[in-house]
């Protein structure tokens, strides 16, 4: 039977938007979440270190943001470009705002660097004249920072929207999930015993488009491209045979974790695991209730929109009621919601 996207709907107050991280950012709260319970507990973030178990493995999205908000003229009329995603050698998927303003066949100028819009649908799709490379320093040096449009403040630094660990540049949205970690933490996670391994998920608008259709079933994933190395696919694998936990940072983690694990299991007939020799590709998963886990054992992750497929993935792993419980106690507790707002740990 169909499943209602209200399902997933709940109560916010403006006012409880985060509009940047704490500093220092592991004194942000932490909720803690017994998914088998829904009983919760009310933490500071640096407290996790406490959670942990030595032998854990945990998994962390590094990929990082680059300034894919850019400023241009065409036909004489002001357009923003919005990089998305190279396909291939400079061809790339944009957003143009205003895109009445752009038609196939097009020139779109960046500085010296020339595009040629080849295909417009929702998405633009511009050929341009250097490399995946040059485009991305060419942005890193002119455009703006691509913050969700409820932070009011742009960020003067890129690294006020970024993650400590970050290192492959590629997402126009950060794992926010990460924003909690600061080097020390790291640093005494790792003193613990608990191993630290790197996934890339690069993160594009597709992440955070809400569901508009009536039911989670007709609802659209984009497809989003990942990068797991052989050393890391095989170090969560020997952890799984060995009964240890695989923390995820992040649903952008979770994604690929799961992803990647639902492909190996369809062309490779491998159950519970990651391809040894790794993987680098698109992947396309929609986590819905009813959905089974192959890798994660234990989630991080920030407080989502209402009816957004990141909610229903949460929901999908601790159970709805559980959530939308622990949410209210959230907003009850003023807690601080979205990407500079608070976390979870559910486990």
């Amino acid at each position: 039977m169909p499943t209602s996207t209200s399902f997933f709907d709940y109560e916010l107050p403006n006012e409880l938007i985060a509009q940047h991280c704490v500093e220092p950012r592991d004194h942000s709260r932490l909720m803690l979440i017994d998914r088998k319970t829904g009983r919760w507990q009310h933490k500071a973030f640096y407290e996790i270190l406490n959670e942990f178990h030595a032998g854990d493995v945990l998994v962390m999205n590094n990929t990082k943001v680059f300034r894919a908000r850019l400023q241009t003229v065409v036909h004489g009329r002001g357009i923003e470009l919005f990089l998305l995603r190279p396909r291939e050698d400079g061809v790339w998927d944009v957003l143009v705002k205003p895109g009445k303003y752009v038609n196939v066949g097009d020139i779109v100028e960046l500085g010296e660097i020339q595009g040629d819009v080849l295909s417009k649908t929702d998405v633009v799709r511009i050929r341009f004249n250097q490399s995946d490379t040059q485009v991305i320093e060419y942005a890193n040096a002119h455009g703006e920072i691509p913050i969700p449009p409820y932070v009011e403040e742009i960020p003067s630094r890129l690294d006020q929207y970024q993650t400590v660990y970050a290192k492959e540049t590629g997402s126009v949205a950060a794992p926010t999930a990460g924003f909690h970690f600061t080097k020390e933490l790291l640093e005494k996670i790792q003193e613990k015993g608990i191993e630290i391994q790197y996934v890339t998920l690069h993160v594009g608008l597709g992440t955070f488009r809400p569901m508009k259709s009536e039911t989670i079933e007709e609802h659209q994933m984009h497809n989003e491209f990942v990068i797991i190395s052989s050393q890391t696919a095989q170090t969560i694998n020997k952890a799984k045979k060995e009964g240890r936990r695989i923390v995820a940072v992040g649903t952008t983690t979770v994604r690929t974790l799961e992803g990647v694990a639902a492909y190996a299991a369809q062309t490779k007939g491998l159950v519970s695991l990651l391809p040894p020799e790794g993987f680098s590709g698109d992947i396309n998963l929609f986590i819905t209730p009813g959905f089974h886990w192959s890798v994660i054992d234990a989630l991080i992750t920030n407080f989502h929109f209402p009816k957004s497929t990141l909610l229903v993935l949460v929901s999908a792993f601790a159970g709805r009621e559980h959530i939308l419980a622990a949410y209210k106690e959230a907003v009850r507790q003023k807690y601080r919601f979205f990407s500079f707002g608070d976390a979870m740990f559910i486990s």
